[in-house]
């Protein structure tokens, strides 16, 4: 039924204009804004969807991830730019705030203004 299509992931947030900010100002994404709703111009050519939702309730897990090259580079200017960074207490965590689970690569959460979970994460 959908073979062919093209399909987008989208998630919400309960302040479209702080999300804008965030998205294309702090992490420098490329955000068109039409119709209230915002979408996020990823690498990679799927679109993310990012509508308002007034009563919104963050997720309990991570819903976009970041691969990078350097994660303590990335670390160091996400936390130049205001971002800080979530630590969990099933992971232990750098001075920066970068886990390093074994069997898994090097990874550090931060939020959006919406609460929503966010990583970077190192790539091979």
């Amino acid at each position: 039924m959908f073979e062919g299509v093209k399909g987008f992931s989208g998630f919400a947030v309960d302040d479209i204009a702080a999300a804008k900010a965030f998205y294309e100002g702090t992490l420098g994404i490329p955000v068109s804004e039409q119709h209230g709703l915002l979408t996020l111009q990823l690498d990679g050519g799927r679109p993310t969807l990012v509508y308002p939702k007034p009563d919104h309730q963050p997720a309990g897990y991570t819903i976009l991830n970041f691969p990078v090259e350097n994660i303590e580079a990335a670390v160091d200017e996400l936390s130049r730019r205001g971002v800080e960074f979530e630590r969990y207490q099933s992971f232990d965590h750098d001075e920066r705030g970068i886990a390093r689970p074994a069997g898994g690569p090097p990874i550090a959460w931060f939020t959006d203004p919406a609460g929503n979970v966010l990583a970077v994460v190192q790539s091979d």
